[in-house]
């Protein structure tokens, strides 16, 4: 896994906790949409290099929604934000270039960004539950990219 994907899939995790869509305020909503699309976006940067099968971003936004157990209009709109942004950057990048690496390092800062921003609002959580998963989904992101290695 190259490093900005590290970044962007830890700063993912911090979104496994178990908060409801509907506790979201529609701010957070937004957010949400933000990252899925930035999530679709990493997710076709990711196939023009390492092809169709890599399925590690699509993965990741399977995580987030079944996480966030979002309402049915919550969950049409992530799945139209991940389609769009995916469609855009497939669009945009059909190979692996290095124009594309930088538009997949690009999308990780914003995706990032996007999550710490909404992994600062509070949850009723257990801290240890928070940390044991996040240290479960960083050691999933050390396997991921060790077996990736040639």
């Amino acid at each position: 896994m190259r490093p900005a994907a590290l970044i962007l899939a830890l700063f993912l995790s911090s979104l496994a906790l178990p908060a409801q869509a509907q506790e979201r305020t529609p701010t957070q909503r937004q957010t949400l949409a933000d990252i899925a699309y930035v999530l679709g976006e990493s997710h076709a940067l990711r196939q023009a290099c390492e092809g169709a099968y890599d399925q590690y971003w699509r993965d990741r936004m399977m995580g987030v929604t079944d996480t966030e157990a979002p309402d049915a209009a919550l969950d049409r709109r992530l799945k139209e934000a991940f389609n769009s942004g995916f469609a855009s950057r497939r669009a945009e990048f059909p190979e692996c270039s290095r124009a594309s690496r930088i538009a997949e390092a690009a999308a990780a800062r914003r995706g990032q960004a996007l999550a710490a921003s909404l992994a600062s609002v509070r949850h009723r959580v257990d801290p240890r539950e928070a940390e044991a998963r996040r240290k479960a989904l960083e050691m999933e992101a050390i396997e991921q990219e060790l077996s990736l290695r040639p």
